[in-house]
């Protein structure tokens, strides 16, 4: 049935300011934009915000590991790479198809409850975490981990764009070379090729942690963008290049007219110790840059609205400078710049035509007392959060509402994934 959203305030990265309006949602797309009161209302399920709610796009997480969430609490407060050799890779070594699927599953109850709408992908087993996502109904960009040169686990990417990549308008695939160290330079050259030759998108770690940067001029040989430009990463359909926290100032400027989006992940670099990304000078240069959340076991949340606020507040503050970084931006990266990094279009904007993914918030709550059409975006940012989130909608299909999830059995999921968590943890 066809959905209006009737006296909503509605507001996108793109406009100047939230207006109040009329929304139609018809077989998945958003039909017709008018202004408030101007939709007849016969025939339509009718959601009557009163002009005490807002319709903003759905969030993007732009780079996480869904099936993290089995992980979170592990290992807390250690640098990267003994986290990751001594508490993460053992533990991941246990994973199974079926525990991938459970730890997924609850890792998208949480994303759909804060407003997301598509997510990033890029772990093991990744046909169970399609099977998870399609089960749900969220949008989702998945690539195979891969590490080494090993043809099997390419082979298994290729397999996944076969069976999956733009199945029901819901799914991209991308290749997912784990990071400059732990795939060798003529790996990576060949998964460059491949996304070519086959049209998708490379999604793989980059420059996150200082010792990367080292990695990269004392035994490959290369400045950071040279090895971009040597294994092919720049002139694929897209690359997204996850924290890029220790990409070279002065280098920004040879990324712009290529296809590379940036994601941000700044919770999860904080918290590990890895550094600041330089932000503002991204967005100078007109680069796109997602906002991720990474995964559970080292963010260890999958909030994008944290996300928001927290990119925001860290270079304002490391720059001494309350200008820098704009609302409107952020709800840029947090939408529209993570949808189109995953080759999702017509999507990341409220537009007639566009697909429905969407999220309705409260505003009839103590702190947004004041908001107005102008200074809507600020309080969205500064002031808002998850916890106002009522609704969430994936081409005009309800993942969320009011506390419930309309497709899926939330408290199978929460049993399965907790005796997935506690046989992992086994001794």
């Amino acid at each position: 049935m066809a959905c209006l959203f009737k006296n909503v305030y509605a507001y996108d990265g793109q406009m100047s300011h939230a207006y109040l309006c009329d929304v139609l949602v018809e077989k998945g797309y958003i039909s017709r934009i008018e202004g408030a009161g101007r939709i007849a209302e016969e025939h339509f399920s009718l959601i009557d915000c009163d002009g005490k709610k807002a319709l903003l796009p759905g969030f993007v997480n732009g780079h996480t590991h869904a099936a993290m969430t089995l992980l979170r609490g592990l290992g807390e407060e250690t640098p990267l790479m003994t986290w990751l050799k001594e508490q993460i890779w053992p533990i991941e070594a246990k994973l199974t198809p079926e525990r991938i699927y459970w730890g997924t599953a609850i890792a998208l109850l949480e994303m759909a409850s804060c407003g997301v709408t598509c997510f990033a992908d890029m772990y093991f087993e990744m046909d169970q975490v399609a099977q998870a996502a399609e089960m749900m109904g969220m949008k989702c960009g998945l690539s195979r981990g891969l590490i080494g040169d090993d043809p099997k686990r390419i082979e298994e990417n290729l397999i996944l764009i076969d069976e999956w990549h733009g199945k029901n308008g819901l799914i991209t695939v991308q290749l997912g070379p784990h990071s400059p160290y732990t795939v060798p330079m003529a790996a990576m050259k060949t998964i460059a090729s491949l996304a070519i030759e086959r049209n998708v998108r490379v999604h793989t770690h980059f420059l996150e942690t200082e010792w990367e940067l080292s990695y990269l001029e004392d035994e490959l040989h290369c400045h950071p963008v040279d090895y971009l430009e040597k294994v092919g990463l720049l002139e694929t359909p897209g690359t997204i290049l996850a924290h890029g926290v220790w990409f070279p100032v002065e280098d920004i400027s040879s990324l712009i007219g290529t296809n590379v989006t940036i994601s941000h992940n700044p919770n999860s670099n904080l918290k590990l110790g890895s550094g600041i990304m330089p932000l503002p000078q991204m967005l100078n240069a007109g680069l796109h840059v997602s906002l991720g959340t990474d995964g559970a076991a080292s963010n260890n949340r999958l909030d994008i609205w944290e996300e928001m606020r927290h990119a925001a507040l860290i270079h304002k503050g490391v720059h001494k400078d309350p200008t820098i970084v704009k609302a409107k931006e952020l709800l840029n990266m947090a939408t529209l710049w993570g949808a189109q990094s995953l080759g999702f279009g017509k999507t990341g904007l409220i537009r007639e035509g566009w697909d429905a993914d969407l999220v309705l918030i409260d505003l009839d709550t103590p702190h947004y007392l004041g908001f107005d059409e102008e200074n809507l975006p600020v309080y969205i940012v500064y002031a808002g959060s998850s916890a106002d989130v009522e609704a969430t909608m994936v081409k005009g299909r309800w993942i969320y509402f009011n506390g419930e999830f309309p497709s899926v059995d939330r408290e199978e999921i929460l049993s399965q994934a907790a005796e997935a968590r506690k046989n992992l943890i086994r001794k």
